[in-house]
Formats: C-alpha cells, structure tokens, sequence
C-alpha cells in the first residue's frame, strides 16, 4: 500500500473511531512521506486515544510548527494551548506555561479578535480553580464561554461552561451549576464535540458530581460514559477512568465482586498510559474499601498502601481499617491528623462520618458531635441529597452514644430513605443496625429485633463479615465480663458517679453538657436495671468496673 492509500485509510479509520487502525496507517503514511499539519493533528488525537501521550504531543508539536510555517497562526496557537494543557495535566508545570506563552505572544501579532483567545482563558480558569478564587474563577470561565458562544466553538463552550457550572457550585449556587453540567453533558452524548474534548468533559464532570455527592448524576453519566467506551474498544484514554466511575457505581449497589473486577480492569487500563496516576490510585484504593467491608484486613491494607504510593491520601479508608482491627487509638489519631489537614468543605466532608464513627468508637461522643455539626453545615451549604443522608446518618449515631434514642431514630429514618432511593443496600443496613439499637433503648424490643434482622440480611448477602459478627453479637446479647452492656463514655461516666462526682462535676470533666451527663446517667440506670446513683456505684464495684 502506497503513502496515498494509507493517508486515505488513516482518515476513514480516523473518521469510524477506530483509533488503531487510524493510529498505524497514519504513522504508515507520515514515515513514506512526512504529513501535513491537518493530518499530523489526525495523527496526534489517534496516539492520545490510545493512551500514547508521549507520541500525541510529538505529532501535536510538529503540526504546530507546520501551522507556523504555512503562516497559520490561529491552528498554531490552538495546537500550543492543547500541548501546553497536557503538559499542566501531567503535572510539568513549567513546560506548560512555556507553551501558553508561546501562544499568547502570537496571539499578540493577531488584532482581530478569534475564539482562540477564548481558549488561552481556559488555563487562566483553571489556575484561580486550583487557587479557590471562585469569582476570579467564575469571572474568567464566563469570559471563555461567551467567546465560545460568539465564534459558535462547541469544544469550547463544553470545557468553559462545565468549570463554569463547578465553579457556581462551589459558590453556593447549585442548581445554576447543575444545568451547566447537564449542558455540557448533552453535547457530549450529542457527538457534538471531539474525541479528546468529549472524554474530557465526560470524565471531568463525572468526577465533578461524585465530589459534590451528586450521586444520581454521577450515576446516569458513567452509563452514558460506558456507552461511548464500549463503542471504541481500542480506545486508553479515558478508559480507566470510565472504570473506576463504574466501579463506585457497583460498590454502592453492593455489587462488591463486580466492582473489584472493575477496579482491577481500571488498573490495567490505567497503566497503559501515562498520565492515569489518578484513575490507578483511585481503583486501588476502591479495592481497599471492598476489601475492608468484606474483613480482608490483610488485602485493604495492601491496598491503601499501593494508594498511598500513587499519592493519594488512604482515608479515611485507613483509619476505618484499624478501627475494625480493634486499634482505636491509631484509627483516631489518623483520622484526627487527615481532618486537620484538609481545608475544602467537600473534601472535609467524606472525612467527617468517618471521623465521626471513630471517635464514637474511642468514647469522645463531644468531638463527634462537633463533627457532626459541621458535617450538617457543609450539607446545608451544598443542598446535597447525600450530604443530608450521610449528616443525618451521623447525627442518629452521636444522639444514640448521647442516650437520645428517640432523636437518633428520626434522624436515622430520614438517612435511610435516601439510601433506599439511590439503591444502596449496605448504607441502608448501616442505618438499620443504628435504628435497631435506638428502638431497643425506646424499650420497642420487636422493632428492635425487625431491624437488626433485615440488617444482618442485607450484610450476609454482601459479605459484610464485620458488620455481620456485630449484628450476631447484638442479637445474642453481650458476652460474659460485658453483661452491663454500656458504651464507653457510659462506663467513664459511672466511674465518676462512683468516685461521688455530680453531673455538673461530671461534664466539667469529660467537657460535656449537663443535658449529656443526664441522658448518660439515665441510660447506666436502666442498662443496669437499678433505681438510682447509688445502687449504680453498688454495682460498679460488685462487677469491678471501678
């Protein structure tokens, strides 16, 4: 096949999406007879879809000093700001702003105004983003999408209006936001944009709502992102990515073996390319979460290790982990240190109902509640239907640990009506465990048992072995030594009782409200079947619990 004929089926194969083909034929081509720029820029988006980033930026760079030669400035700047945007994307920062600089100084020899202005706005974007200048952010994404608008440019008005969309978000603005997802999202869906830009917008806006707790939209996009997928499958990019998103899909529909197969499959894919770091870390650490919540301690903890060796921080995956082996102190010193790092609220936010879990576990019931609080905070904030389950979900734990049995179960039924409605049934059965618990302090012992039972259910089928082996030990009733059956502050609170303290002693002690004390000290009195402080200090040295 002479270079004529292989030019011809590399752009047939470039037209159908077969990015192999068009990848081979095109390299075929340009090694008889060197390509033109158009066809160089052919060849470039073939090699990125493969995941050949190195070979994407080569072609990319001779396509644009063919556009310079050919005194092509515009196709030479838009060819500078995508090589300038790969470069920032992999995290060469100053190779990045070289190619952005190259490309505003030729913007400057053009007077006449062009969408590629609009374009090398785009970085501007992205650097207040990382800066969390929102109205910097917001004011700049604005500028890019009316270029885009003006010059009719669907690739850009896609990348502009879907940052734009996070960036009102971020602002307070949620449902504005939103519809500039859904935008964005449609053109993509339409075949309106192109290869690179369309994998872009698909995977960027996905991870957009799964930060946000837009589960719903998460949902619906990595379907339609799994479509788009299947139908290129020679096709890296994006590829791990479009996994990893199916993966989080599976694990919260509680298929927990198919979304191991999934992350493993983004593994693979992953390494493949070289700027997959994200997706790889991403699936590794997913596959610590199954591992965790089926009790593989041994295998999560390999995993939050390979995580953490990508560069992503393993929580609160890891403190949950020691948690579960018994290592209260080490699960909350982690989680204490990761919190105070970490200053974004929705970052903050997947943290917290770890946080508050552990610290319930280690007896600091006012430091849950104090994450607690800000948890509701941050849900009020976004107006997450997530975020509301997951602040709900925490306060019925905190108001439970308080002896607020009645409180704890109202917030636990509103957590678990989300949770139904997303299809999530190890979140449900979590609420339906704590709702067990709060319906047997209420003394509504049937309840109590109708819950944990379609609890323990809901963990057997899954395989939850943890959660499964605590519902056993609740139905069964505590173990001999722990007959009492109080919590931890609940024990710290008796020994103050009988060391003679007051309630008013007792919360200055233990830095709780007297409201807190009293719920506690009622509990000790009915857990222990006896009429008063007194008797309760009677039976603390009778059992040896002082």
């Amino acid at each position: 096949m002479n270079a004529i004929d292989e030019l011809e089926r590399g752009r047939e194969s470039y037209a159908g999406r077969a990015w192999r083909q068009a990848y081979d034929s095109l390299t075929h081509a340009d090694r008889r007879s060197p390509l033109e720029a158009d066809d160089l820029r052919l060849l470039a988006t073939a090699a990125y879809m493969l995941g050949r980033d190195d070979d994407y930026l080569d072609a990319l760079e001779r396509a644009h000093h063919r556009h310079l030669d050919a005194a092509e400035v515009l196709r030479a700047v838009r060819c500078a700001f995508w090589i300038g945007l790969n470069r920032m994307v992999r995290g060469e920062m100053s190779l990045a702003t070289g190619w952005f600089a190259r490309a505003e100084r030729l913007l400057e020899r053009e007077e006449r105004d062009c969408v590629e202005r609009g374009y090398l706005l785009i970085p501007v974007m992205l650097q207040a983003v990382r800066a969390a200048d929102w109205e910097a952010a917001r004011t700049v994404a604005a500028a890019a999408a009316a270029l885009a608008e003006r010059f009719g440019d669907a690739d850009l008005l896609a990348l502009a209006g879907h940052e734009h969309g996070h960036i009102l978000i971020r602002q307070g603005r949620l449902e504005d936001g939103l519809r500039l997802f859904d935008e964005a999202m449609v053109a993509a869906t339409a075949g309106e944009l192109s290869p690179i830009v369309t994998g872009l917008v698909y995977c960027s806006v996905i991870a957009h709502c799964r930060d946000l707790y837009e589960l719903r939209r998460a949902r619906e996009w990595t379907d339609a992102l799994s479509q788009w997928c299947e139908q290129q499958p020679d096709m890296v990019a994006h590829t791990g990515v479009c996994l990893v998103h199916r993966a989080e899909v599976l694990e919260l529909r509680g298929a927990w073996g198919d979304a191991l197969e999934e992350a493993r499959r983004a593994r693979e894919r992953s390494a493949r390319g070289t700027m997959n770091q994200g997706a790889m870390s991403q699936a590794v650490y997913l596959e610590g979460e199954v591992h965790r919540l089926r009790g593989e301690f041994a295998a999560a903890e390999a995993a939050y290790r390979e995580a953490s060796s990508y560069g992503l921080e393993p929580q609160p995956g890891l403190a949950l982990l020691r948690l579960a082996q018994g290592n209260n102190a080490a699960s909350a010193a982690a989680i204490r240190r990761v919190v105070g790092e970490i200053s974004d609220q929705l970052a903050r936010a997947r943290l917290l109902r770890g946080y508050v879990e552990v610290m319930l576990a280690s007896g600091d019931t006012e430091e849950a509640q104090t994450a607690c609080r800000e948890l509701e905070d941050i849900s009020a904030r976004y107006g997450s239907v997530v975020l509301g389950a997951m602040s709900a979900g925490a306060r019925g734990a905190v108001g439970l640990a308080e002896g607020d049995a009645r409180a704890a179960l109202a917030a636990l039924r509103q957590a678990r009506q989300v949770w139904q409605e997303l299809d999530a049934p190890y979140e449900v059965a979590r609420v339906r465990l704590l709702a067990g618990l709060a319906c047997r302090e209420l003394g509504d012992e049937d309840s109590a048992a109708l819950e944990l039972e379609a609890a323990r259910s809901v963990f057997e089928r899954l395989g939850a072995a943890p959660d499964l082996a605590r519902v056993d030990q609740l139905v069964r009733g505590p173990v001999p030594g722990e007959a009492h059956g109080l919590t931890p502050r609940e024990l710290q609170v008796l020994r103050l009782i009988a060391a003679g303290g007051s309630n008013r002693s007792i919360a200055a002690e233990l830095v709780l409200s007297e409201r807190t004390v009293e719920r506690h000290v009622s509990n000790i009195l009915g857990k222990l079947r006896v009429p008063s402080r007194a008797a309760a200090t009677a039976y603390a040295y009778e059992h040896e619990l002082v």
